[in-house]
């Protein structure tokens, strides 16, 4: 959304949106020009959204923890109080309707990367792209 948008806006993405973006760096680095909160909520054990902020260098601002993505929703919009708050996540998943149970936006990622002009991809792929190879020819 680059300069688009309301400042006064936080935004969640979940995992498998995130998931689904070329490079979660870029786009929480960018999303942060724009937004006053940005963080991920997820139904996935608090482990594995860790492990793949921290492989990510994704700095958020909050995190679902223990709780389903309804509750953590519901708990970030009375924690931060914003405008608006803006769900980025899978359209055919529960995603939607979670969105819309709790009075968040609920915005498609492919929608989100296409108005923000974010690259759809393996996060995976992209990274070890960007660092090169790890294959190194001193190690044991």
């Amino acid at each position: 959304m680059q300069g688009g948008g309301s400042a006064d806006m936080t935004l969640a993405f979940e995992l498998a949106a995130l998931k689904r973006l070329a490079d979660p760096e870029a786009v929480f680095a960018d999303a942060r020009t724009w937004s006053e909160y940005v963080g991920v909520v997820s139904d996935k054990p608090t482990y594995v959204v860790t492990n793949f902020t921290r492989k990510n260098r994704i700095r958020q601002d909050f995190f679902s923890g223990p709780r389903g993505k309804e509750e953590s929703l519901d708990n970030v919009q009375r924690q931060f109080d914003t405008d608006r708050h803006v769900f980025v996540g899978v359209p055919d998943s529960d995603d939607p309707d979670v969105a819309e149970s709790v009075d968040w936006e609920f915005l498609a990622v492919e929608q989100a990367a296409e108005a923000a002009e974010w690259e759809l991809g393996d996060p995976e792929e992209t990274r070890q792209q960007r660092e090169g190879d790890d294959d190194r020819d001193d190690w044991p």
